[in-house]
Order: C-alpha cells, then structure tokens, then sequence
C-alpha cells in the first residue's frame, strides 16, 4: 500500500487557529508542511487516531529566556512540554550577544539578576563560541533542538558592547554610540534576528544590585535602534517599562513616536499593579488610541496572576530574612527539614519573627494576606478566604505558624504562591479582560528563566483549561483561545508561516485530550549545567506534539526527534 503522506491524524475536533468552532476532520502532512484539511483520503506513512482530541497548531510562545539554554540543550523544556513548538527568546533586553570577551561575566551577572538563571549554571554551560549575534544565532543553530527557536537582539548586551563601562554606568549614549548601535542592529536583524528587545525597569538588576544598561537609555538611543531595524526591513520591539519616568504620557509618547518613525511593531508588558490596580488601563487605553491611528502597538499579558512561589527548594520563602534560617539556606533539603523540625529551632524562629517584621525582604515574603497554599493540582486563582492570614485565623494559630508548618509539607517540597500582578483583589477578572482584548497578545511566560521563584512556562496550558473549561464565569470558547496562542502570537513577531492548521502551513500541531488536560504542580530539578537548580512544571493531556511533521512527545514523553530549527528572521506565507 502506498502512502501519500507523512502523517495523518484522523478523526480530530480541528481547533484550525482561525478562532471559529471546532469542526471534526483529518490533518495530512507532507514534507513538513501541512498537506490537507478536512477528510483526507488515502494513507499515511504514520496515522494518528484523535477521535474525541483537539487538534491544533502548535503553541507560539513571544516571551521567553532560553538564551543560555538553547546553546547548551537541544530540549527546551518546559515549554515544550506545555504544546510549544516555538519559542521567542531574548526578551526583557538580556541575553549573551553581542559580546566582548572582557564582559562575558557582566553579561552572566546582568541574566543571573533580572532572570533568576543561576550564575553558577551559565558560566558552566556557556562556550562562548561568539563575539557578534550573528555568530551567536550560528552557534544557536548548531544544536538541534525539539521546537523552533527566535531570537531577538538584547538591549543590555548591545550598549555595554558599543559603550563598555559608559554603557553599564547608565551613561547617555554619544551620537558615535547610537550610529554604531544602529548599524549593529541592522546587522543582527539581517543575520536572522526576530527583533530587539528593552528594559526600562527598576526592578531589572544584576546580581550586584546594579540597574539593567538600557535603563535610562534616551529616546535618541531607542530611535536610532529602531531606525537599524528599519534600516534592515524587519524586526519586532519587546519593551518593559515602569510607565513612570517621569509619567505614562511622557513615556508612552517616546514608545509612539518610535513606532511612527520607523514602523516597527512593538509589544510591551502589561499586567495590573497591585499598589495601583486600575493603572494599567491607562496603558491600555494609549494602546488602543495607537491602535485606531493604524500603530502595530500590542500589550503583551498573562492568564493569571504573576507571582512567586515560596519553598525551602527555591529562593525565598516567609523566612529568608530570618537569620535563624541564614545558618541553613544553603543546606541540602533533607539538613533543613531535619533542623526545622526541632522544637528548639522552630521556638527560635518565631521568637526572631517580630523583629525581623520591619525588613523589606520580610514585608514581601511575610505579606501572609496576600499568601496562598499552590496545591496540587495548582490553583491560581484561589478565594481571599484561602489567605494564609484567613487560614490562620479560622483555626486560632498564628499566620506565622501556619507558613512554618506547610512549609513542611510533602517533605519540604510544598510552595506557597504570592502573587505581585493581576490580583489585586483576589480575582483574575482582569486577566480575563485582557485576554478578550483586540490589542493584547499573549506572552510574559518566561520559560527558561526565574528558575528559583517562577514557573510561568505553563501558561498555554493554564490558558486552555481554566479559561475554556474550568473557570465558572467569563469562559471563552476553546476555538478562540487557541487562536489567541498560535496565530495571534505568530503574527505578533512575523510568523506567517505556522499558527493555523491549512495547506501549505508549516505541520506543527498538538493533539490534545481536552477532558484530561492539566497543569501539574511545580517541582525542582538539580539539572542545570554544574548541578544547578530550576523548577519544572509539567503538564498531563498532550497526547501529541508535532514539529515540521515530526512526533516530538507522545503522551508527554520526548520520542528524541529533534527537529526544531532556528529561525532566521520573519516568515512569510507559504504561496
């Protein structure tokens, strides 16, 4: 019998990536592209049944960290895990090139700062076998990989490189500085870079404390980037800002003037503030005045809150700031548990408690209003009565004692979740409203990064689950969600060529029991290069990721085809 095709998965619920209604069908695959839609006749080197499955595009993730990884790891997981078959790195403007090989290490203290990467693992795993990005993507695409991989040209890397010291003290960059800095951008976007990415952020810093380079960069500096973009044709702009320097007005002037000059798309990062929690509706609405004046401006968001998780296994917990934990922080799990357990260290931390209250790590990680048991499976979204302080009360102990013994929980390896974004009042109702917005993208992620304190890369799959199934009010319907993470995020960087299911269309695709899909709790792996640690967080459901027409996991589980490519820049439609 001779088979026309790859690959056929029959018999799906086709989520195409359109955004309409499902309707049931084949997927035929040939070459790596998608061959047919609809009933296929004839027969596949290889066929899938997906009778009562969805069948969709593989997922576009536009926000994540996997600048270190990708040169040292061919499986870029956890995305991968969550339906991702590509991935856009060299967000929040960090990452490894170009470089000197004098600022290698300040390069390592920048990512190990603001992504929570840890210093030990990079200098482990880095060849640096690079000085300019175009080297950097050639040593990127050495390495086969299980999805796709974009890159963007890092602000932080580009400045120090062209300023050296100046670049890092924050000093204003000369007319020199921004020519070369312009013309190193067009380099790296005709080398194949998706786009350039900033940071305008306090709360980006190295690992010494020091603010990320870009931080005051001047609207000079950002032009004469984004006109090296313009220069070359193409690229996208990523950009994190705190909106207040001196004002949002001020500051989102800047953004709209550099998209209106050079016609660079550009996504920023949105998310509500707990201290101001309608203030991101003010970004919002210049985003939608940008919008209606035919600027590509777009809010990159999440589907749930942004928070940290607090364990023993990760970087902070309620009692970072005790110096009774101090003498144990570094211990193997097993030390601390054991030390912990004794009534006589226990007693010695609650009785260090009260002073420690006035230290500003100790505000944040003792906020036990604003602290929640994570659970397994994982509950973002938990009523203000599961507050550790309401927890506490009901039974009459203290908040304080409560943290102490989950903490303890599953041998040491529960977390609690402090959420800092989008739930301000203990709901994600303005997660949804972002969600259903025209103006807004998905993204935030940060897969392969805050490896001690976040695990975010389970986005697309919270995304499906709680918003199309399980979230009591404000569902949206699956066909539409699943749009809003493949072809909507595809487009957002220049991606033509995957993100709907059609022919001609680049085959990747997931296969998923919707019924059984699930977000699984967080854990910690010791994996990283030199035995450092990152939380994993997997995901049940996937019965099938497909990659150019290759099965990379199969019910979860890596097949060892590797056939991810990086790519080089926009991608247009196939004719």
């Amino acid at each position: 019998m001779t088979a026309e095709f790859d690959l056929i998965i029959r018999d799906g619920e086709i989520a195409d990536g359109r955004g309409g209604a499902l309707y049931q069908g084949d997927v035929a695959i040939k070459d790596g592209r998608i061959a047919a839609v609809g009933t296929v006749p004839g027969h596949g080197r290889e066929e899938l049944d997906a009778r009562g499955k969805i069948v969709s595009p593989g997922f576009v993730d536009i926000h994540t960290h996997y600048d270190g990884q990708s040169t040292w790891d061919s499986h870029l997981a956890p995305s991968s895990w969550h339906g991702v078959t590509t991935v856009v790195m060299g967000n929040c403007g960090v990452g490894f090139a170009p470089v000197r090989p004098s600022d290698q290490d300040r390069l390592i203290e920048l990512m190990e700062g603001v992504e929570d990467i840890p210093g030990v693992a990079l200098h482990e795993g880095l060849s640096w076998a690079w000085h300019s990005f175009a080297d950097y993507l050639d040593a990127v695409a050495a390495r086969p990989h299980d999805i796709d991989i974009c890159a963007q040209l890092p602000h932080g890397a580009l400045r120090v490189y062209v300023m050296g010291e100046r670049g890092a003290r924050l000093e204003p960059a000369t007319e020199k500085d921004i020519a070369e800095m312009r013309a190193l951008s067009a380099e790296a976007m005709r080398a194949g870079a998706i786009g350039f990415s900033t940071s305008r952020t306090l709360n980006h810093r190295t690992v010494k404390g020091d603010p990320t380079p870009s931080l005051r960069a001047t609207e000079a500096e950002l032009m004469g980037i984004a006109q090296g973009l313009a220069d070359a044709g193409s690229g996208v702009i990523e950009l994190i800002s705190d909106f207040n320097t001196p004002d949002v007005d001020t500051e989102f002037g800047m953004i709209r003037r550099l998209v209106e000059k050079t016609g660079r798309p550009l996504s920023l990062s949105l998310a509500q503030g707990h201290s101001h929690p309608d203030g991101w509706r003010t970004i919002l609405n210049h985003i939608e005045s940008a919008s209606r004046d035919g600027l590509p401006i777009r809010a990159q968001i999440a589907p749930r809150p942004i928070g940290i998780l607090l364990g023993l296994q990760g970087t902070l917990n309620p009692f970072s700031a005790h110096e009774t934990f101090a003498a144990i922080k570094d211990k193997p799990l097993a030390e601390k548990l054991s030390a912990m357990r004794d009534p006589a260290f226990r007693a010695r931390m609650m009785a260090e408690t009260d002073a420690r209250q006035s230290h500003p790590l100790a505000r944040r990680v003792m906020a036990f209003d604003q602290i929640f048991p994570l659970g397994d499976p994982p509950d973002y979204e938990p009523p203000q009565s599961q507050a550790l302080a309401n927890i506490a009360a009901r039974r009459g102990i203290s908040p304080v004692e409560l943290a102490y013994d989950m903490l303890l929980e599953d041998e040491g390896r529960s977390f609690l979740f402090m959420p800092f974004a989008n739930y301000a009042r203990y709901n994600l109702d303005v997660c949804g409203e972002m969600i259903a917005h025209p103006d807004c993208v998905m993204g935030l992620g940060d897969g392969g990064a805050h490896v001690g304190i976040i695990s975010d890369a389970s986005f697309m799959t919270y995304l499906l689950t709680h918003w199309g199934r399980d979230r009591a009010k404000g569902k949206f319907d699956i066909g539409w969600l699943i749009k809003r993470q493949t072809a909507d995020t595809a487009r957002a960087v220049g991606l033509h060529d995957r993100g709907v299911l059609a022919p001609g269309m680049k085959a990747d695709v997931n296969v998923i029991d919707f019924a059984a899909l699930q977000v699984k709790a967080p854990s910690m792996a010791y994996d990283l290069p030199a035995g450092g640690k990152r939380l994993l967080q997997g995901a049940s459901g996937y019965d099938a990721t497909i990659v150019s027409g290759e099965v990379i996991y199969r019910d979860g589980v890596a097949t060892g085809a590797l056939p991810g490519k990086l790519v080089r820049g926009p991608q247009t439609r196939p004719a």
